[in-house]
């Protein structure tokens, strides 16, 4: 799978377009939560997103320490509802691992994971270090992801 990777003036109107539109779609519409998506985070990020038939359907935003946590992170993961179980969302999450690890030499990774993911996430190397909290009325766990490779 070939993933793109771009930060925010690097996107075109239409993948920004498309990103926004992809997230909206899954985090307001399908999860029924009101919350302000937009929340400049994005400029400082690295957006890595895949994209079939000219069309987005998995992206994240990478964040490096002091943005919105203390630690490198990786949020705003999603993957077009139709896409889930075949593998991409697993691809998006180890491509943009790898990344922060390779590109910035992040030595942990922090995630803000929807509670019904824990398992997901544990099963790509992240571990639970919080307890569960609500997140735009949605349970929530802080997870990280530590490098032992460096």
């Amino acid at each position: 799978m070939l993933f793109n990777y771009k930060v925010f003036n690097e996107l075109t109107v239409n993948e920004l377009y498309d990103l926004l539109k992809l997230r909206a779609e899954i985090f307001v519409v399908e999860q029924d939560c009101v919350y302000n998506d937009l929340d400049d985070f994005d400029k400082e990020a690295v957006h890595v997103f895949y994209t079939e038939n000219g069309e987005i359907v998995a992206t994240a935003r990478l964040l490096q320490p002091g943005t919105r946590f203390a630690d490198f992170s990786i949020g705003r993961v999603v993957v077009k509802k139709e896409k889930r179980g075949t593998g991409l969302g697993k691809a998006l999450m180890n491509t943009a691992t790898e990344y922060c690890i390779k590109e910035w030499k992040a030595e942990k990774i922090k995630i803000s994971a929807q509670l019904y993911l824990q398992r997901f996430y544990e099963e790509l190397g992240f571990e639970v270090v919080t307890e569960m909290y609500l997140e735009d009325g949605i349970p929530h766990v802080g997870m990280v992801h530590r490098n032992s490779k460096i």
